[in-house]
C-alpha cells in the first residue's frame, strides 16, 4: 500500500484549501466530518441529494481533502478513517474554515427553502 500524503501544517496554503472546498461534494464531506466531530469512513458518505457516490470517487475526494491539509487519514484494517485538522488549520488561518462552514450552512439552508417552495408550487 502506498503511504498517505499529509502535508505539514506549515505547508498548507489558502489556495489548496479553497481548491479542495470548491467542489460541492468535498465541502459536504468536510462539513460532515467537522460537524460530527468524529471520524468519517471513506465508504459511508452519502450526500443530502441521496444519490450514492461510488467508492472510487469518494476516495479521490478524500485524497484531495487530505493533500490540502484539511483531514488526516488513518488506515484501520481495510477501512480508511478521516479526521479533521481544523484546529491546526485554524491556528494557521484564523477564521477561514469557520467562514467557509458558515457559508456552506447558509447555502444548504437556502437550497432547502428553494426546494420546499418548488415542491409546494408543484403540489398546487
Amino acid at each position: 500500500m502506498r503511504p498517505l500524503v499529509h502535508p505539514a501544517i506549515e505547508g498548507v496554503t489558502v489556495e489548496a484549501i479553497l481548491h479542495a472546498l470548491s467542489d460541492p461534494v468535498r465541502v459536504a464531506i468536510f462539513a460532515e466530518i467537522v460537524g460530527q466531530d468524529c471520524t468519517q469512513k471513506c465508504s459511508s458518505f452519502m450526500p443530502m441529494g441521496g444519490e450514492p457516490i461510488p467508492k472510487s470517487t469518494l476516495s479521490q475526494h478524500f485524497r484531495i481533502l487530505r493533500e490540502a491539509g484539511l483531514i488526516r487519514g488513518e488506515r484501520r484494517g481495510v477501512e480508511m478513517h478521516n479526521v479533521s485538522r481544523c484546529t491546526e488549520v485554524d491556528e494557521l488561518y484564523p477564521g477561514l474554515l469557520a467562514a467557509i462552514a458558515q457559508a456552506h450552512t447558509l447555502q444548504v439552508a437556502r437550497a432547502a427553502r428553494t426546494s420546499k417552495k418548488l415542491g409546494k408550487k408543484k403540489a398546487k
